[in-house]
């Protein structure tokens, strides 16, 4: 069967690979969505901390001996603590002034960590195996999918919604909201507004880390892996609209399918694709699809 003179089953395969690279979009998008949405900051590092989740995991490896799974949990957490550290030397110095100054400011921590483990790895990727219990491959019929591309997906989806749960539909979540808008407020309430607010911006950067610990089996493990990334992340937030938790993960996802989608009609035009879409809604919608209207 063809669908406008494509094989059905090429069809089907490129938009379940275009699924999968969605998964990586929403959750690294979900991650700015936070920190924009609650702190107010272009987290431009966004993409050196993805990197680092995945330099983390290959040196857990091949230093240490500790597995995928718990790299799961400690890069995330490693990279958390590193974020609080950076918010609380750096970052929260530029919360009052303009956006420009903490995009130049994380512009430079991903320059300092990209030239830092550049000049320790050097720019070659560095290659790390699946676990074994995600590998091999299950048959759809229509193609041959590998495990570990199953898992991306489900562990991607789990963690985006179990995010805006909590953000959407806890106490918790309204607390960072309340503190974001009206601190002196949530303060009055004996909540510790700076604490929260750092703690925010590790969450944000350990949902980046996280993100990385996926890919290390699917790209290579590299200091500039998160550079033509990021750039399309960063798209897909402004799309979804800034700071809007679903958005990211709807417009992540979407985005993902549609780049699949367009390197079946028009291969050409994927890597493009992201960025025509973003033009056009900033033209109809400069908010964003899911974004409030100030």
């Amino acid at each position: 069967m063809q669908v406008f003179d494509i094989p059905l089953p090429m069809l089907l395969s490129q938009l379940l690979l275009g699924l999968v690279n969605g998964s990586f979009y929403a959750i690294l998008s979900l991650g700015l969505a936070v920190i924009f949405g609650m702190l107010h900051v272009i987290n431009f590092a966004h993409g050196a901390f993805f990197m680092l989740g995945a330099v983390f995991t290959w040196m857990g490896l091949n230093y240490f001996g500790v597995n995928y799974w718990a790299m799961l949990l400690l890069a995330p957490l490693f990279a958390g603590v590193f974020g609080a550290v950076i918010e609380r030397l750096l970052l929260r110095w530029v919360y009052k002034l303009d956006h420009l100054y903490g995009m130049l400011l994380t512009l430079g921590i991903t320059l300092v960590l990209e030239g830092v483990l550049r000049s320790i790895y050097g720019a070659s990727g560095l290659p790390y195996r699946a676990p074994e219990a995600l590998s091999g491959a299950t048959q759809l019929g229509f193609m041959l999918l590998p495990n570990y591309r199953i898992w991306v997906v489900v562990a991607s989806l789990a963690v985006c919604f179990a995010t805006w749960y909590l953000i959407e539909r806890t106490r918790l979540g309204a607390y960072l909201r309340a503190g974001t808008e009206n601190p002196k407020l949530v303060e009055a309430f004996g909540i510790n507004v700076p604490v929260m607010v750092m703690l925010t911006y590790a969450f944000g950067v350990g949902l980046a880390a996280f993100a990385g610990v996926l890919a290390a089996p699917v790209m290579q493990v590299s200091p500039l892996m998160g550079q033509n990334l990021i750039i399309v992340v960063f798209a897909v937030v402004v799309i979804g609209g800034m700071g809007s938790i679903m958005g990211s993960i709807l417009t992540g996802l979407g985005l993902g399918v549609l780049e699949g989608l367009t390197k079946v009609v028009y291969p050409e035009a994927s890597a493009t694709v992201v960025f025509v879409v973003m033009a056009v809604v900033l033209l109809l919608r400069p908010a964003g699809l899911f974004g409030k209207e100030r």
